[in-house]
């Protein structure tokens, strides 16, 4: 009985962007933008839960980094970069809704359920929220709870906060 070889952890590349306290991951396949983690986690622990092999290079992640730092001063509000997004055709439905969402508006998840066509999918929205693997850039921190209260961020709410606040002191009325 022969067996297969196990195949080879793919290649990310990896950054570290710092920002008023906060440390995001920046990860990149040769594709596109992969991941963006905004909890203090280690290369090496991304390795594991990402089943990958990232390296440390700024250069792939450069235009991220770019646009990142510029929405983070409040001079970019959309971002254009290439993504390589890995999830279900029902979790990619939600995502591409939530690029949608005007910069410094925020939509219950009930909105974003009814934008899809599926006001009974309120709980799956919210799964598939939750999985967004580029958070930011994916705005999943203009979502909110049905009465406009924060909830649910994989960064925190004080960084959600913080992103709101953002992008509402960076509005020109």
């Amino acid at each position: 009985m022969s067996r297969r070889p196990k195949p080879l952890p793919e290649k990310l590349y990896g950054s570290t962007l710092s920002w008023e306290g906060w440390t995001f991951r920046v990860l990149s396949s040769a594709v596109g933008l992969r991941w963006i983690e905004l909890n203090p986690t280690t290369f090496d622990e991304l390795d594991e839960r990402l089943h990958a092999r990232i390296l440390p290079d700024d250069q792939p992640n450069a235009a991220t980094l770019a646009q990142l730092h510029e929405y983070l001063r409040g001079d970019r509000r959309d971002f254009a970069l290439e993504l390589d997004l890995r999830g279900t055709p029902f979790q990619r439905h939600v995502w591409d809704t939530l690029i949608e969402i005007p910069y410094g508006e925020t939509v219950a998840y009930a909105e974003i359920a009814r934008r899809i066509g599926n006001v009974k999918a309120l709980r799956a929205v919210g799964q598939a929220v939750g999985a967004n693997p580029l958070p930011i850039v994916i705005p999943c921190h203009r979502v909110v709870g049905k009465d406009g209260h924060l909830v649910g961020f994989g960064g925190g709410l004080p960084l959600k906060e913080r992103l709101l606040f953002l992008e509402r002191g960076s509005i020109s009325l």
